[in-house]
């Protein structure tokens, strides 16, 4: 597959906008997931460490705690199942940026010469909250870090696209020069190993709105998704698509996870009858 600059991969995303598409980026936590995903009209695909653990039966969530080295596992991910079966899709790096046992502006350099044509900021401590948030914040693991390993990506031509999880912090990756925004609503809901608690869809509208609008006021120019929550299924993406100023949705278990959990018992059952 070829690699991307950082205007190529913003040249297609604004290419398939003029055409009056919605755009669609999926998280793949195979390389299986991410060929077919590329036959069906992914215009990006994004890899991070909650893929393997969400495609090996687990939760998502096991990609914010101590399993696994995050950064190597997508960098084997990327180099050893994905990037050799997608042909033409740009493929996203999810970085752990709050990382301290890595150089930043090293590791970036590494992801870039792989073949990844961008990055994302996941495990992510966005999703944390309380007195553990407040920790990790004050003893240098914070979401400032993860701005800052963007800001560096755009520092070096990559394209970014980011979680964010309130207005606050979609200001700052916008003044960090993230080129697309995912307004985050929370783990996906529904199936065998999501989420049963998520806001509604309407309060989900607003909540993305305003993220949007905190990005824009940095960067008009900015391209805003949703991912998660409520936003399960492709009807859900679409009216918040119709509600809101986000052009798109970002699916992982909505996509691969779904999909696995609803086909695979139906086609075992059918040899068995």
């Amino acid at each position: 597959m070829p690699d991307y600059r950082r205007d190529q991969v913003l040249e297609r995303l604004k290419a398939e906008l003029d055409r009056g598409k919605p755009l669609l980026a999926v998280g793949a936590g195979t390389g299986i997931t991410a060929k077919f995903a590329e036959q069906g009209g992914a215009d990006l695909i994004v890899i991070y460490n909650s893929g393997r653990y969400r495609m090996s039966g687990f939760g998502s969530c096991a990609g914010l705690l101590a399993y696994g080295d995050a950064n190597a596992i997508v960098m084997e991910m990327g180099e050893r199942e994905v990037l050799p079966v997608v042909k033409e899709t740009p493929v996203i790096a999810g970085v752990n940026g709050t990382d301290p046992t890595r150089r930043m502006s090293n590791f970036l350099k590494q992801v870039r010469d792989v073949g990844f044509d961008g990055v994302n900021n996941f495990p992510t401590v966005g999703v944390i909250d309380g007195t553990f948030r407040v920790t990790l914040e004050e003893t240098g693991m914070g979401f400032y870090k993860e701005v800052e390993t963007i800001s560096i990506a755009h520092e070096m031509d990559l394209f970014t696209i980011v979680y964010v999880f309130n207005p606050e912090e979609s200001e700052n990756m916008a003044k960090a020069g993230a080129d697309v925004i995912i307004a985050h609503m929370g783990t996906t809901i529904g199936g065998t190993i999501g989420a049963e608690t998520a806001f509604t869809l309407e309060d989900t509208a607003v909540r993305v709105q305003e993220i949007c609008d905190a990005a824009r006021v940095v960067n008009s120019d900015v391209i805003c998704l949703a991912h998660g929550g409520p936003i399960s299924k492709a009807p859900e993406a679409a009216f918040i698509n119709e509600k809101t100023d986000a052009v798109g949705f970002v699916g992982a278990s909505s996509i691969e996870r779904f999909a696995c959990e609803e086909s695979i018992p139906r086609i075992t059952a059918s040899f068995k009858e």
